[in-house]
């Protein structure tokens, strides 16, 4: 895929970005850990007609920590970015930690938003700081260290791929591995090296463990454009109930439940089903747009 990555000012702050492919936009909240060199899911979405547009989400590679001081500051600069690209109207896919911001955003700006798709998304408190989980991601991904964490990482993981990939699979799945086996592909262990290689924490995950709290019941309950809601049944990082949540408060809302071995829903055996089912749903809103 060719990736075009650029830059954004407004008022003295900076929004990294990129753009893969030709048509219909797709504006994606990636996940945490990420940046607008994320790849899962965007090969099928290209190859279906779509054009991807990724801003690094605040703190996160280029793009200024100072623009996510909260959800609505951050949303107001992602809507400052599709006027600088001249885009009346987007879909919409927010993707784990990324939810939130999705979610904000198309409650919040509405008349920008052609359709939500959620992905493995946070969706309401997630990682208080009462969770072991959010004393260790404090700990490790501190912009302080986060450098260090993932330089590791990736060198052991280079070395190593099998052998990361079974120590950090319980992150992702709530399955025993040797449950998840038959689900597994084998070229997952390489597309988990290579993200690990492309993983980066900056100030962006500190800033997601805050913002992902500033969601309200409101918020999901004002969205009205049709909404996707994809998540495995396995996921060990971000609980199924987050799922069920924002399904009962988006009244607009379609729940598919994924067969795939955990939280990341673009691996494994059933990734084509993943793809499937978004490109149906995105390619039936543009076939009723069209009529």
């Amino acid at each position: 895929m060719n990736r075009r990555i650029e830059r954004y000012f407004a008022e003295g702050l900076a929004i990294e970005y990129s753009i893969v492919g030709e048509g219909a936009p797709i504006l994606v909240m990636h996940g945490g850990h990420s940046n607008c060199h994320e790849e899962f899911g965007y090969k099928a979405l290209v190859e279906n007609g779509f054009m991807i547009i990724t801003p690094t989400r605040p703190g996160y590679g280029g793009t200024s920590k100072e623009i996510g001081e909260n959800l609505s500051k951050a949303c107001m600069y992602y809507a400052k970015l599709l006027d600088h690209l001249k885009l009346e109207k987007v879909h919409l896919l927010g993707i784990s930690a990324g939810g939130a911001s999705a979610i904000y955003f198309a409650s919040k700006y509405p008349d920008l938003v052609w359709s939500l798709t959620l992905q493995s998304a946070v969706t309401k408190t997630w990682l208080t700081q009462e969770d072991k989980k959010y004393k260790a991601a404090r700990l490790l991904f501190h912009p302080r260290v986060e450098k260090l964490t993932w330089r590791l990482i990736s060198s052991i993981n280079n070395v190593f791929p099998g052998f990361i990939f079974k120590q950090m699979f319980p992150s992702f799945s709530n399955l025993k591995y040797a449950e998840a086996k038959e689900k597994i592909n084998k070229s997952d262990v390489e597309a988990i090296r290579k993200m690990n290689n492309r993983q980066r924490s900056g100030y962006g995950f500190m800033i997601d463990l805050e913002q992902v709290n500033e969601l309200t019941d409101n918020n999901l309950k004002s969205i009205t454009c049709p909404t996707l809601i994809m998540h495995s049944k396995f996921d060990g990082s971000v609980p199924i109930d987050h799922a069920y949540f924002a399904h009962q408060q988006i009244a607009s809302s379609k729940l598919c439940l994924l067969d795939s071995w955990g939280h990341l829903i673009w691996l494994g055996n059933s990734s084509d089903e993943t793809d499937e089912k978004i490109n149906t749903f995105l390619g039936s809103y543009l076939l009723n747009a069209v009529k």
